[in-house]
């Protein structure tokens, strides 16, 4: 429940640096701490005691040491660098994206230390480089994470998951990216897609307007 809360405030806290046009690449240090927490969540383990320790992040609910990278580029460019002398250390290695459009956290990589290795290029001033081109064509594994709210309407099943994410589902079928599904809805319950402010609504923000609208009209 710690790690439940956490997340959400540093979500929270990500989200509105971005109301204030703080580039995402400048919260960097925040960016990091989302995706720590993020991964241990979704392994039902820990954060590890000290920062930075001998090059892992989270430690696993099986025992797993694990080091957590988290980007919030978007598209294919760019690439995530590993201490050669600390992968030793490590038994798994996750790679996390902040979609900041649909903000959540999307999975790029969740393999083993070896497996990962085979990935990344030859080493260099220590270091080892993987590139994100060879992650974002992959299929994104999909966490198990349990919903906090749940409505159906017309067809479509709209979830709040207990990181805030929001998933739209039509049919049984999972809709992506949400945020177009979650505008259609909104058009047809009459819910604004601006906040108070003038701004619009991002998909998390908009996804808990829709939800409580069908609640309220269900009721």
């Amino acid at each position: 429940m710690q790690i439940i809360q956490s997340l959400g405030e540093a979500m929270n806290w990500f989200e509105r640096e971005l109301s204030w046009d703080v580039p995402p690449t400048e919260l960097r240090h925040l960016c990091g701490r989302i995706g720590e927490l993020y991964a241990a969540l979704i392994t039902n383990g820990q954060m590890a005691t000290e920062v930075n320790q001998k090059g892992y992040d989270v430690v696993s609910e099986d025992g797993d040491k694990i080091s957590v990278k988290t980007t919030a580029m978007m598209g294919s460019g760019g690439h995530v660098n590993f201490n050669s002398n600390t992968l030793e250390f490590v038994d798994r290695i996750i790679i996390l994206r902040v979609n900041t459009e649909e903000m959540q956290v999307e999975t790029l990589l969740n393999l083993t230390t070896f497996e990962t290795m085979e990935l990344m290029g030859p080493e260099k001033n220590g270091k080892r480089s993987l590139a994100l081109s060879k992650l974002t064509k992959t299929p994104k594994d999909k966490a198990d994470i349990k919903s906090i709210k749940k409505v159906e309407f017309q067809g479509y099943t709209v979830r709040e998951l207990e990181t805030g994410t929001i998933e739209v589902e039509l049919n049984d079928v999972l809709l992506s990216p949400t945020k177009p599904e979650l505008r259609n809805l909104a058009k047809i319950l009459n819910v604004s897609l601006l906040s108070s402010n003038g701004h619009l609504l991002n998909t998390r923000q908009l996804g808990s307007q829709v939800i409580k609208t069908i609640i309220e009209n269900n009721s």
